[in-house]
């Protein structure tokens, strides 16, 4: 294992912060993925996977120590230390950023339009060629933008560890639910025994967000170049996902252990870990459109309390869950608009005018505008 430091910019004086990486194993020479990049709560405050990086930091030790790495990996258990010393009030506010307002996980660069002039001159009719020279590029693109803040630095410095990677892991979790993922709807096939080891509730899928979080800064410039430049063959196999790791409440050795089990049962079976691949389990529910997630929001503020199964599969029509005014006495039932998984409740049991308080994922689309949120 080898260890680096990278320090972010200093945003007042006398104060430092940096991000650690722990590099494993080395680059590998067959077939996907050559590189894979973990990394953990960009959300400050969702822990559940800084927990699962510790687990994998001392998995991943043991295994090049044996020397069954068959490809790099690169962890980053703390990808926001920004935002984990942000604290008002006893209460940490890892999702945005305190000076800019800027929620941490999006607004990543999509240099594709900066390289594609460049790209035009060099690619070749090599696939795998091409692969090294779009990743020299983007690499290089990345690390020529200005740097002016620390939140800056911070996107930068994780953008560049990640963007040669051909497996992206951003580890997160909602406010509660059952683990769950998104994806490129292209990169299902080689993400769907990922959601079966992780027995997800919910897989989402999408071409694109729209508001550039890391995973989509990965993907995107992939699938842009390739539809600008169709005479070359560009390969689309940098696969970033994003998995949710249930509530923001679950943290303990138990779950873990169970999550980072599944994920070496998914490396092994890509072939980044020598050794006999797990049977994939049975995927519990189909991927559906993220655009048929339907979010129920508040009509007015109040006290909410669920009133079906989280993880659970409702039909249109069934009652998820109740808003309760004290003060006039009034309450109004949040009924299902569409057919599918109950994945994400609320994250405290008061709500005001407009919060959300749970999303089901329906395999119908619903035509929204936006698809993540803040």
């Amino acid at each position: 294992m080898r260890t680096e430091i990278h320090p972010l910019l200093s945003p007042s004086l006398g104060t430092q912060r940096s991000i650690t990486s722990f590099h494993f194993g080395a680059a590998g020479t067959g077939g996907w993925p050559r590189k894979v990049y973990i990394q953990a709560s960009l959300h400050a405050g969702e822990i559940p996977g800084m927990l699962v990086a510790h687990k994998l930091r001392q998995q991943f030790a043991a295994l090049e120590q044996q020397g069954l790495l068959q490809a790099e990996i690169v962890l980053v258990p703390v990808a926001n230390p920004i935002g984990l010393a942000q604290q008002l009030h006893y209460q940490p506010q890892g999702r945005f950023d305190l000076e800019s307002g800027e929620n941490f996980n999006r607004l990543y660069s999509e240099p594709s339009a900066r390289v594609l002039p460049q790209l035009a001159d060099s690619l070749t009719q090599d696939a795998h060629a091409n692969r090294d020279i779009i990743r020299q590029a983007l690499r290089a693109a990345i690390a020529a933008e200005p740097v002016n803040t620390e939140l800056q630095s911070l996107r930068q410095t994780l953008h560049l560890l990640a963007i040669d990677a051909d497996l992206v892991l951003d580890l997160h979790c909602d406010f509660a639910g059952p683990v769950h993922i998104y994806a490129h709807s292209e990169h299902w096939p080689l993400v769907e025994a990922l959601a079966a080891h992780l027995q997800c509730g919910a897989s989402l899928l999408a071409d694109a967000y729209g508001v550039m979080p890391f995973d989509e800064a990965i993907f995107l410039p992939w699938a842009k170049i390739r539809a600008a430049l169709p005479q070359f063959p560009v390969p689309f196999d940098s696969v970033a996902v994003t998995v949710e790791l249930r509530g923001e409440g679950d943290v303990s050795h138990a779950l873990a252990d169970q999550d980072s089990q599944a994920i070496l049962h998914y490396l092994t079976g890509c072939g980044v870990i020598r050794g006999a691949a797990r049977p994939v389990p049975a995927l519990p529910h189909p991927a559906t459109p993220l655009d048929g997630s339907e979010t129920l929001i508040a009509p007015h503020a109040g006290v909410i309390v669920s009133l079906a199964e989280l993880g659970s599969v409702v039909q249109a029509g069934d009652a998820i869950a109740e808003v309760i005014d004290p003060v006039s006495g009034s309450s109004t039932i949040l009924r299902a608009g569409t057919a599918g998984v109950f994945y994400v409740f609320a994250r405290h049991p008061y709500v005001t005018c407009g919060g959300t308080v749970a999303k089901i994922a329906g395999a119908s689309p619903l035509g929204k505008g936006n698809l993540l949120g803040a």
